[in-house]
């Protein structure tokens, strides 16, 4: 891969991940690590050009039917896919049906840009996901095949210690806080090729001492009220938080700093 390379264009797919909850601004919008990413390549490229089509709650399907033709269109110089993740935490998931899309997303994909960027996601340690992991090991294994076929950067987040780790995710357990998604920007920014601007982005934050029992138990029933049950009930149903949202950058137009 070349070092230190210059892109000229950005289109991000995927899901909340790639939107960047839970990444707040103070205008109420997500930022996330797509756009410290789109940030730092525009710094280097005059003219630079950036589009995230990413919507919160999408499943593969859908990205693939709704994003990624779109994406491919752009003929953007990088192009990240993450997704899959929010299948694989449903009731009910077909493996061989994710498989199958993701392949079909990625064999669109890859031909329409110079390099496609693949993750295998993040993921804490807890009860909750510790029941869906084998789902997301296979999900991860089905990446590095893709990868490996068509030419494609992989990210692993997923073996990185520091996102394990709880302090770097919202209270809501299933989307990084502003430096997770800071951690997550130096991560592809060094699969591309860039030099590091933060080598030690896989090591925790120093140790702190823990909370006591009385107030993770709290912090545990707070958590089950606003964020689990309301989630559970969407899987149940079928419903998604991203039902009617559209994409959050659609279109590929030169980057303009939030700030």
């Amino acid at each position: 891969m070349q070092t230190n390379p210059t892109h000229s264009s950005l289109v991000a797919v995927g899901d909340s991940f790639t939107e960047g909850m839970s990444d707040l601004l103070p205008d109420g919008s997500y930022r996330g690590w797509a756009d410290l990413l789109a940030a730092r390549m525009a710094a280097r490229a005059p003219g630079f050009r950036y589009a995230n089509l990413a919507v919160r709650g999408k499943l593969i399907g859908q990205i693939v039917d709704e994003q990624v033709d779109v994406a491919a269109a752009m003929g953007a110089d990088v192009i990240t896919l993450v997704g899959g993740l929010n299948d694989t935490l449903r009731p009910q998931c077909d493996m061989g049906l994710v498989r199958a899309r993701l392949t079909e997303a990625v064999e669109r994909l890859a031909p329409s840009c110079r390099q496609l960027v693949l993750m295998r996601s993040p993921g804490r340690q807890g009860p909750v996901l510790d029941r869906f992991r084998p789902r997301m090991e296979a999900l991860f294994a089905c990446v590095d095949d893709l990868a490996a076929r068509h030419g494609a950067v992989v990210v692993d987040l997923y073996g990185a210690p520091a996102l394990s780790d709880p302090r770097l995710w919202d209270v809501d357990r299933l989307h990084l806080t502003a430096d997770g998604h800071r951690r997550v920007a130096e991560a592809v920014w060094q699969g591309l090729g860039y030099t590091p601007e933060d080598p030690g982005w896989q090591t925790p934050p120093p140790a702190t001492p823990p909370p006591g029992w009385v107030a993770r138990r709290v912090t545990d029933v707070r958590f089950a009220r606003q964020h689990l049950l309301p989630w559970i009930g969407r899987r149940l149903t079928g419903r998604s938080s991203g039902d009617g949202l559209p994409p959050k950058r659609p279109e590929l137009l030169p980057y303009e700093d939030p700030a």
